[in-house]
């Protein structure tokens, strides 16, 4: 009840990354749910059912992966002293945020629900059976099953949200307080009644608490574990270019998928996820290299404080903009508008549907970003700084991410599709 609450009395900017939530989940729902009906209606072809299943899972993970962003961002789940004190502590708000997002993936499930069932004709309605042979609609539908995978979402999107709102560091920080404090109105009283024989030693310093590492730590094993991706790829990939007759046809294999082709190319996807960060913080340290003017030395510091915040998303929609650059050169000839799809029927929506979520990722976690920093811009405004001049430090950060992570990208994809197209 107190979610629904915060929700009716939201900002309607929060309001709407909610609602892009919902229309996601509703995508991945459809997916899952045409998966569904492929496998009841061909049950002779479990490798292409299951291959089907497996498509969906990318769009989930990317899915997941935004409803956290977006609970991340949302200012009801900040902690604040008021809550704190009716009892709603940092814990008690990311469950908060937990019910929230699967509440919006639980919206987004039953849309896509009654939508798929409209389109293979079981409900009446304005496009009643418009895609009956396209979805299987000769078929029975079992609920159960189909109630099991909408529910998929919701439940990984809340558990996502509780691992990573999980106060972590404040419950750090009152461990490793000392356990003295109680007693310093004991130890007062008693230095007043006994006299001062000399000065008294100071109180013990609290115990530092654990040092977290550089931001760019993960860039090395980032690049170790792009190089052994593409080695892998080399090393198997040696087969004919892929028929895209088939449904998923890749080097290697004469029946179906290369389990090499595939791990050296997630290995690659990995490698940019993890170098992400690290990337960002080197393109803010050569922003402020040298005797760099006020703007580029403005770009560069923001760029080094934000690198934990935006450089996963970023190296996240690096991963997805390689791979489907990568699929388009693979598969040139599924892309033709009579061409076959070695996807399915359905590999247009579910690759927008990760493209479209990964973006709205790296934007909200960039918005989250320029939150955080609010108190340093308007100590900025204080000190009379204009704000054109923060205007040309942001699209200089943005030029400069550009203009490091575009080739970056293409690269990986054209070395990743090397071997198999040959």
């Amino acid at each position: 009840m107190l979610s629904l609450r915060l929700a009716r009395g939201a900002h309607p900017l929060v309001l709407l990354r909610r609602l892009l939530v919902a229309a996601a989940a509703a995508g991945v729902g459809f997916l899952l749910l045409c998966t569904l009906g492929y496998a009841v209606a061909h049950p002779k072809s479990t490798g292409q059912s299951l291959v089907r299943l497996v498509w969906c899972a990318v769009p989930l993970a990317a899915v997941v992966q935004f409803a956290v962003a977006v609970a991340r961002t949302d200012p009801a789940t900040r902690p604040r002293d008021g809550l704190d004190a009716a009892g709603l502590g940092p814990v008690r708000l990311s469950v908060l945020a937990a019910a929230s997002t699967a509440i919006s993936c639980t919206l987004g499930s039953g849309f896509a629900l009654l939508l798929y069932k409209v389109l293979r004709g079981d409900i009446g309605g304005p496009l009643s059976g418009s895609a009956r042979r396209l979805l299987d609609g000769q078929v029975h539908l079992p609920w159960g099953a189909a109630l099991t995978l909408l529910g998929v979402l919701p439940a990984l999107a809340a558990g996502a949200c509780v691992l990573a709102l999980h106060p972590r560091r404040e419950a750090a920080a009152r461990v490793q307080q000392p356990a003295a404090e109680p007693l310093e109105g004991a130890e007062e009283a008693e230095s007043a009644e006994a006299p001062s024989e000399g000065p008294q030693a100071p109180p013990p310093a609290p115990a530092p608490g654990p040092v977290p590492g550089p931001v760019y730590a993960g860039l090395p094993w980032g690049i170790a574990i792009i190089a052994v991706g593409l080695a892998l790829e080399a090393y198997v990939g040696h087969g004919p270019a892929p028929d895209p007759d088939r449904l998923i046809s890749l080097p290697g294999r004469t029946d179906g998928t290369s389990p090499g082709v595939l791990g050296g190319w997630l290995l690659a996807s990995l490698g940019l996820v993890l170098a992400g960060p690290g990337l960002t913080h080197w393109c803010g340290v050569l922003l402020a290299a040298g005797r760099p003017g006020a703007v580029r030395l403005l770009a560069g510091r923001i760029l080094q404080d934000a690198a934990t915040r935006i450089g996963r998303p970023l190296g996240v929609l690096c991963a997805v903009a390689s791979g489907a650059l990568a699929a388009a050169e693979l598969y040139g000839a599924a892309w033709d508008s009579s061409g076959p799809r070695p996807f399915g029927p359905l590999t247009g929506l579910g690759a927008a549907l990760v493209m479209a979520c990964v973006t709205a990722t790296a934007i909200t976690a960039a918005l989250d970003s320029r939150q955080n920093r609010s108190g340093t811009t308007a100590a900025l405004h204080r000190l009379g700084i204009p704000a054109s001049m923060l205007r040309g430090a942001a699209i200089l950060r943005t030029g400069v991410l550009l203009a490091v992570l575009t080739p970056l990208t293409w690269a990986i994809a054209e070395l990743v599709t090397l071997p198999m197209s040959r």
